[in-house]
Parts: structure tokens; C-alpha cells; sequence
């Protein structure tokens, strides 16, 4: 089938090329199918979305009605390239939702231009690559936070013991609204980074959805320009909010222009005119701090004309999503390897894990009151943490069979079993206990005790054990002798007669121990 005047695909191959988009098949498949370029597919395909042309509606159409309707028809002027404003396309790509796809669509409706999309497109990217890279960026609402510390600091100096720190200064920035915040913490370590997010987020009221900071160490641990690696603990932070963190690449101060300027105003309008104040404790700072942010916050903007709270109202708030129900716990990564004890150590305290990991790496996190860890991303173990130094935590579940059988043992587990064969074992039991120093002494002999019942059965060991309490025979040598002799059976006197003392002159008699 030949093309149609001024080289126009045939109509034949468009309505077949919604008949299949409509079918639900790609542009790749659809463009196999016809014969035709993917771009043309896409071109024409666009075209009758936009006017809400059905296969249907197209085949009651005549040719002409069609190619007039996609804009396709025969033009009534001379070719030419049309005048584009493509700044204006540019500054319109930055409202929310706003595509080139829109934007080329709403041009042609307004008879602005005939061009395709594709060509729509490679004009403006070449008309975009020939503006300086520089050019300002324009955010959506609640689409990015930046933040950073300043370079300056500001000394607190400690009321009681008039030790002096030096305040680092959190700045955090939003990319639509330019509305700023910030505070001072006793350092840029991992957990004042964590709490400085918290309560950023916490002050605007909502999450953003992407939160770029510098290569902090805290934050950033490889500050790689294409793969960056983040803090394990700051990614659970992102999770917990929902929000993606986007490190800047290195030495490009041009991806965080934003918060670049915001720590300028920062240390111009706040840090320099307190300079000369002097502060005992991080909220007496931090409360002067806020008092001028808020003057910063509410001054008008000369580029925009209003200010960073008007905006930030306008903007950005609408358009942040909702902090979570629960506050985010802070926890601390660290790994260790199992010992042979199954234990691991964390701040001088050893905590117990499933004997099967021993010498195992493990990742250890560390919170206010558990300790967790975990092995290959499962948790294995979970323990309330213990500040005492050079302890153990130690769960059963955790020990071998043969270690937790040994723990098991005590004086109430003995006497217990004694109880359930027999009146006489259990006084045999006590004699054994009794004739011990330490309870523990009397752990292996009952082990043997015990085993005597696999050997000659729960009747004889009782019956051996009234022979010998009888007899006072206390022991395991003498239970066993009395059940490896048939002796157990043999008639006892329960009651040995009693015989008359002795008088002799040797015999001192129970009043000289008097």
C-alpha cells in the first residue's frame, strides 16, 4: 500500500494500529506487525488517545475526516519550521504532572504546531543541551529535601563543668518552597543525624519524597558517583518514612544548590548575628536559633515575592505525605562472629545465639533496650540489653542439647524424679544431697542414680533404695551392688532393736560435749 500525500501513513495501517493497541499489544509488537517505525506507533497512537478515537469510531470515518482530526491533514501554508517557545515548555515541565507528552498534545489543539511528538521532543532537547547545564532547576512541591551541617560552628559551653563544645549545625532545605530548617547537635555522629531528621520531618509536618544529602559518613558510607552506599541505619530511617535518599554526587556542589545556599543564609542571618551571645547548653542554642529561622522563614522572597513560609504553605505542605503512626527507633549496626561458647559480645556484654552459628559472621543491631541479630538477614536472637559488663545473657533455646540437659539439673529436678519412682528413692535422694558439701557434688552420682532405672526398672531401684535406707547404705556404688546381687529383695528389719548403752570408763558420755 503506498503512503498518502506529503508522505502520510496510510489510514489502513493506522486503524489497524489501533485495533491493536487496543488488543493490549506493545508498540514494539504493533510496529512488526504494520511495517512502520516504533516512533511513527507512538506518534499516531498518542494522537488518537488524545482525541479519544476508538477502532470503531475510525472505521465510520472517512480518510480525510481522520487525517484531519489527528492534525495529519493537508496543510494550507507552505512548510515551515515553527517558532517554539521552549523556555516557556521548560518552566510549564516543572509543575506536577506535567509531561512533554501534555505540553506537545495542547499545542496541537491550539494549532501552535504540527510537528510530531518525536520531533516535538528532539527539538526541545536540543534547544535544552545548548542552554548553560547550569540552568535554574525548578522542584515540585514536596518532591525534595536537602540537607547538610554548615562549616561554621557555634561554642556551648557546659554551665557545670565549663567545657566547651563545639555545636554543628543542621540545615535542611526544601527544593520547591526554599523553606529551611535547622538546629544545633552535639555533633554530625550517626545518632544526632538520625534525630536531626526526625524532628525536620517532625516540624514540616510530613514526609517528603526524596531526601538528598551530602556524603556525610553518617549517612553515606561509599560515596560513590553512580552507586553510592548508604548507612544501614539511615536506610532503615528512609524505609520507616518511605522515602528515598539520593546522595549528591561527589564534588558536584551544583546537585545540592539548594541547601548550599540555604546553609549560607543560614550562617549569614542566624550563626553571624549570634556570634557574640554566649550559650550553657544546646536548647538555650537552639531556641535562639529557632526564633531567627522563623524571621528567616517569613521574609519575602525578591525572586519569588513571597516568602519561604507563604510558599512552603502553597507548595510543599500539601503535597508532603504523612509521618508514620510509630516513631522510628533508633538502632546501630555492628557485626561480630560467633564464638565457640555461642556467644557474642557487644559493649562488654556476651549474648547468647543458636549453637549452630558458631563461628559465624553475624549483624548485630543495637538498640535503647534489645539487642537483635542476624544472620544472613534472618534474626536469630533477640535480647533485652544488658549494661553490665563481662555477663552473659543466655536463652535455652539456644544451647546444645547436652549443654541445656547439664543446666537443667538441680536439687527440685532430682527430687522430683525421685518423687515419681518412689517414697524410698526420695529419702534416698535427701541422704545423698545431705551427705554432699555442695549440691552440685551430688549431680553425678543422681545422673547414675537415674540410669539404674534403664537397667533394672523403676520396682527394683526403689526396692534397693528401702534396703539400703534401711541398712543407712548411702550411695550409688551401694545401690548398684544391692541390684547386680538380687538383694534388694532380701527381708530387712524396719526397725533395728535398740541395745543399751555402755557404761565404761573410756566412754565420755553426751554431757562432756556440754
Amino acid at each position: 500500500m503506498k503512503k498518502q500525500q506529503g508522505g502520510l501513513l496510510p489510514m489502513a495501517k493506522f486503524r489497524e494500529m489501533v485495533r491493536l493497541h487496543e488488543l493490549g499489544h506493545n508498540q514494539s509488537a504493533i510496529a512488526q506487525s504494520c511495517g512502520v517505525a516504533r516512533s511513527t506507533v507512538q506518534d499516531y497512537i498518542r494522537r488518537a488517545v488524545a482525541k479519544g478515537l476508538s477502532y470503531e469510531q475510525l472505521s465510520q470515518m472517512s480518510d480525510s475526516q481522520a487525517l484531519e482530526l489527528l492534525g495529519k491533514g493537508q496543510r494550507q501554508v507552505p512548510i515551515k519550521t515553527e517558532t517554539i517557545n521552549f523556555a516557556q515548555v521548560a518552566v510549564e515541565l516543572q509543575r506536577k504532572g506535567v509531561t512533554l507528552a501534555l505540553l506537545w498534545q495542547e499545542g496541537l489543539d491550539k494549532g501552535e504546531w504540527q510537528l510530531s511528538y518525536g520531533g516535538f521532543c528532539r527539538r526541545y532537547n536540543r534547544w535544552r543541551a545548548q542552554q548553560k547545564l547550569s540552568m535554574r532547576q525548578v522542584y515540585q512541591g514536596g518532591e525534595k529535601l536537602f540537607v547538610d551541617y554548615c562549616g561554621l560552628t557555634v561554642p556551648v559551653t557546659e554551665a557545670d563543668t565549663g567545657e566547651v563544645v563545639e555545636a554543628q549545625i543542621f540545615v535542611a532545605c526544601l527544593g520547591a518552597s526554599n523553606y529551611t530548617y535547622a538546629e544545633a547537635t552535639p555533633t554530625q555522629a550517626l545518632p544526632h543525624w538520625i534525630g536531626a531528621h526526625q524532628r525536620t520531618f517532625a516540624c514540616l509536618g510530613g514526609v517528603p519524597r526524596v531526601v538528598v544529602p551530602d556524603n556525610l559518613k553518617s549517612g553515606v558510607t561509599d560515596p560513590c558517583r553512580y552507586e553510592p552506599g548508604i548507612n544501614r541505619t539511615y536506610q532503615e530511617l528512609a524505609s520507616h518514612y518511605g522515602v528515598a535518599i539520593i546522595p549528591a554526587r561527589p564534588k558536584k556542589p551544583k546537585d545540592k544548590a539548594k541547601v548550599e545556599k540555604a546553609v549560607q543564609e543560614v550562617e549569614r542571618q542566624i550563626l553571624a548575628p549570634l556570634r557574640n551571645q554566649r550559650f550553657t547548653s544546646f536548647a538555650e542554642l537552639n531556641q535562639a536559633i529557632a526564633l531567627r529561622l522563623s524571621a528567616l522563614n517569613e521574609r519575602v522572597m525578591p525572586s519569588y515575592g513571597l516568602s519561604r513560609q507563604a510558599l512552603f504553605e502553597q507548595v510543599d505542605k500539601p503535597a508532603l505525605r504523612p509521618l508514620p503512626m510509630q516513631e522510628f527507633v533508633l538502632g546501630q549496626w555492628k557485626r561480630a562472629k560467633v564464638n565457640l561458647d555461642y556467644h557474642i559480645e557487644v559493649e562488654g556484654h556476651y549474648y547468647s545465639v543458636p549453637y549452630h552459628l558458631v563461628h559465624c559472621p553475624v549483624e548485630v543491631k543495637v538498640r535503647e533496650n534489645l539487642v537483635e541479630i542476624f544472620h544472613e538477614h534472618q534474626r536469630m536472637a533477640c535480647h533485652q540489653r544488658s549494661r553490665v559488663r563481662y555477663r552473659h545473657t543466655t536463652l535455652p533455646p539456644h544451647m546444645p542439647p547436652e549443654h541445656w540437659a547439664y543446666k537443667a539439673q538441680s536439687k527440685e529436678a532430682f527430687l522430683s524424679w525421685a518423687e515419681r519412682i518412689g517414697p524410698q528413692t526420695q529419702v534416698q535422694v535427701h541422704a545423698i544431697f545431705e551427705s554432699k558439701e555442695h549440691e552440685e557434688q551430688a549431680f553425678r552420682t543422681l545422673k547414675g542414680v537415674q540410669r539404674l532405672v534403664q537397667q533394672y526398672g523403676q520396682d527394683r531401684l526403689e526396692a534397693a533404695c528401702h534396703t539400703a535406707n534401711v541398712l543407712g547404705m548411702v550411695g550409688l556404688q551401694r545401690l548398684r551392688s544391692l541390684l547386680e546381687n538380687h538383694l534388694e529383695q532380701e527381708s530387712v528389719c524396719a526397725d533395728i532393736p535398740s541395745i543399751a548403752p555402755v557404761e565404761h570408763a573410756n566412754l565420755r558420755g553426751a554431757q562432756y560435749f556440754h
